[in-house]
């Protein structure tokens, strides 16, 4: 098949939704399908740097997130491209003013679509203060969906959600990780002690994620003050960047803040950590979580999305209730509690890491995108 993937966030980003697309472009083509990128160019790349198999399209800075673009609408643009360069199937996989021309100028030229739900964009009004746009939000992510032929979410949750706001067609999508970049052997002694842990006797609590109100910020700086009054002499690390970087700066001079980090460095820094933590409650999936359990972390996360699929309480990762803010520090005792049982517990979310694999996932993705073309 030849497959246009459309997308407002693609690397050189650093997030978990490029990240994914990257991954499923690339194993797309390594079972023998033609992939071409159609995405923003981003404030880091040079003007006029060219990619094979991409189409770059104008962007502009998106409020609030420095660094990150969305694309402009092109629907001209696309149809253009598209009558020289058909495809077989789009998929939008982003829904900003990019993937609207996407869906717009399929329909034009009768190309088949499907579309991807990556983010919970409807979630994130309340960490805004925005609470009231939320409805709003939901019927436009309806109407942009409904006007593609499947959309694909990453989590079984996600599609009961996707429903109940009267999605059609769902299906779909999970996500593997790479177990030979994240992986304990890339534990770095160095680094702890950078950190002021001298050896493996001392206890690193890691939080990995852009530094955004989304992110529940607030609640993992409570889980690390926990920790600290736990076990003194704990380091807390954030490895990230964003928004909300300065003020937990400011509030939180004991915490060691990492920045953002790529590829073997990432890898180096999840496994040089002993205990994740991660208190989202907006993630579709949560990459950074089966990314830390491949680094053998123990995990402490809320239940759902990726951590409701993957974790067992107690077994491989701790978890609290969705969203009960008590027992997610509660489960963070529970698990300083539970440190003779690490070594088991780590090896335990490592093995289940390693049954994650993109091949099967992209496969799969693959079918259904070619039951597409069959109904068309």
């Amino acid at each position: 098949m030849k497959i246009s993937i459309v997308t407002e966030t693609y690397p050189p980003e650093v997030n978990g939704v490029a990240m994914t697309l990257h991954r499923v472009s690339a194993e797309l083509r390594k079972q023998g399908h033609q992939t071409e990128i159609i995405r923003p160019r981003q404030s880091s790349e040079a003007q006029h740097a060219s990619y094979e198999d991409t189409l770059i399209v104008r962007g502009l800075p998106l409020p609030g997130y420095d660094g990150l673009r969305f694309g402009l609408p092109c629907r001209s643009k696309l149809r253009e491209h598209w009558t020289t360069r058909r495809p077989d199937i789009i998929y939008a996989a982003t829904e900003g003013p990019l993937g609207q021309s996407a869906i717009r100028a399929a329909e034009d030229l009768k190309i088949p679509i499907v579309s991807g739900f990556h983010t919970n964009f409807h979630e994130y009004m309340k960490h805004y203060k925005l609470p009231i746009l939320e409805k709003m939000v939901q019927g436009f992510l309806r109407k942009t969906h409904n006007r593609t032929r499947r959309t694909f979410a990453p989590s079984r949750d996600v599609i009961t959600k996707l429903e109940a706001m009267g999605i059609e067609g769902t299906r779909l999508l999970g996500r593997g990780v790479d177990t030979t970049l994240f992986h304990p052997a890339r534990r770095d002694p160095d680094l702890r002690q950078r950190w002021g842990v001298a050896d493996d006797t001392g206890l690193v609590a890691i939080f990995v994620s852009r530094l955004a109100a989304e992110k529940n910020i607030p609640l993992a700086a409570k889980a690390f003050e926990a920790i600290q009054k736990q076990v003194p002499g704990a380091a807390c690390v954030f490895v990230g960047d964003g928004p909300e970087r300065t003020r937990l700066e400011k509030a939180h001079p004991t915490f060691i803040f990492s920045g953002m980090q790529q590829g073997e460095d990432l890898a180096r820094h999840y496994a040089s950590g002993d205990l994740f933590i991660f208190p989202s409650i907006t993630e579709t999936f949560g990459n950074v979580v089966t990314e830390a359990m491949a680094s053998g972390l123990v995990t402490l996360a809320f239940d759902y999305a990726a951590p409701h699929r993957f974790i067992e309480d107690g077994t491989n990762g701790f978890l609290a209730t969705f969203g009960n803010e008590t027992e997610f520090l509660e489960a963070g005792k529970r698990a300083i509690t539970a440190q003779e049982d690490w070594p088991k517990i780590r090896a335990a979310a490592r093995r289940t890491a390693e049954t994650l694999n993109w091949e099967g996932i992209v496969r799969e993705f693959a079918a259904e995108l070619q039951t597409v073309l069959s109904e068309h």
